[in-house]
């Protein structure tokens, strides 16, 4: 049973920092792309970051370029997103995703098409 289970979320004050983890199982981490997504209260889904199945490179919004940070052990079947300079409209439930490629090089591949199975997401709240 293929399973994504996220971790990490709660309420920090703007300027703060968060690391949010995803567990996968049921599938060889290392055959593929993770990404993670994020849902605010009345927005649509937005494609935050996508690392590749290697590590060896990532993808991220420009709505967050410069901020988080994702990495990965597949050693120990797990993804983290570092979230630095936590802003207000970075608040909403974060989502972790498998990738349908290797490789996040692709087009559009923080479009939620590139990903077929996803997690329960975790809150991230940022607020004063």
């Amino acid at each position: 049973q293929i399973q994504l289970v996220e971790s990490g979320g709660g309420l920090v004050q703007p300027g703060g920092s968060l690391r949010l983890s995803c567990v996968v199982s049921g599938f060889t981490a290392e055959n593929y792309a993770i990404g993670w997504f994020r849902q605010a209260p009345g927005k649509e889904r937005e494609g935050v970051s996508c690392i590749a199945a290697t590590g060896a490179s990532t993808a991220e919004a420009d709505s967050v370029k410069g901020r988080f940070t994702m990495s990965r052990d597949n050693a120990r079947s797990t993804v983290y997103l570092q979230m630095n300079s936590l802003k207000p409209e970075d608040t909403g439930v974060y989502y972790c995703v498998r990738g349908k490629f290797r490789s996040c090089l692709l087009t559009n591949m923080l479009s939620a098409d590139r990903y077929d199975y996803w997690g329960q997401g975790t809150q991230v709240t940022v607020s004063s």
